[in-house]
């Protein structure tokens, strides 16, 4: 992902009465992005395909379907995963997805962590040449049907919750589930069809 431009959107868009509401639709807007991204269907794949591997972007894609499909805590566990593989837009979506619930203490921690990311261009080395290359076939395929993504955006342009077509997050509803986790509940997991299945218009 480029989580430069993330940021820099959020940052721009509508006030809200509250702090905790500001955040709650800028998360909204950040994974909207993230999802548009076109490197979003490559990225997923890389984390379906060896899952023995750290594939951190491909967890903050999936992290970001979790959050569209109201699995709010599993998102905030792949997110998680990302964040400690290198991502710094992952750890930057755990800022807000704190801010939303008014957990501050945490949400400057992971800001800070975004920052230091960037600082240390973890970013880049976890994207290395090579995970790059494995991905280029794939990443002109969009992850999602264009009505899909336009209208994640739309809604949140227009002060709405983004969410997914009810077809899309039954796909997602659908997913292995590990048994529930003390911290975040149920946890669903990436198949291997995933992407096939969201980008079926």
């Amino acid at each position: 992902m480029s989580p430069g431009a993330g940021d820099r959107t959020v940052a721009q868009g509508r006030q809200y009465p509250t702090e905790c509401e500001q955040a709650a639709h800028d998360l909204d807007l950040a994974v909207s992005l993230v999802i548009n991204a076109p490197e979003a269907a490559a990225s997923l794949a890389r984390l379906v395909d060896d899952q023995e591997a750290i594939a951190p972007e491909g967890a903050l894609v999936f992290g970001c379907l979790l959050h569209l499909a109201r699995y709010r805590e599993a998102a905030q566990f792949w997110w998680q995963f990302a964040a400690g593989g290198g991502s710094r837009t992952a750890a930057f979506c755990l800022c807000l997805h704190h801010r939303r619930h008014g957990e501050f203490r945490d949400a400057d921690y992971w800001r800070a962590q975004s920052s230091r990311l960037t600082q240390r261009g973890r970013t880049a080395t976890a994207d290395g040449s090579g995970a790059q290359g494995r991905g280029q076939c794939s990443a002109a395929r969009p992850l999602l049907p264009e009505g899909v993504r336009h209208g994640l955006l739309s809604d949140c342009h227009t002060g709405g919750a983004p969410r997914l077509p009810h077809a899309l997050e039954a796909v997602i509803h659908r997913l292995p589930v590990l048994d529930d986790d003390e911290d975040f509940g149920e946890i669903p997991q990436p198949a291997r069809d995933l992407a096939g299945h969201l980008a079926t218009p």
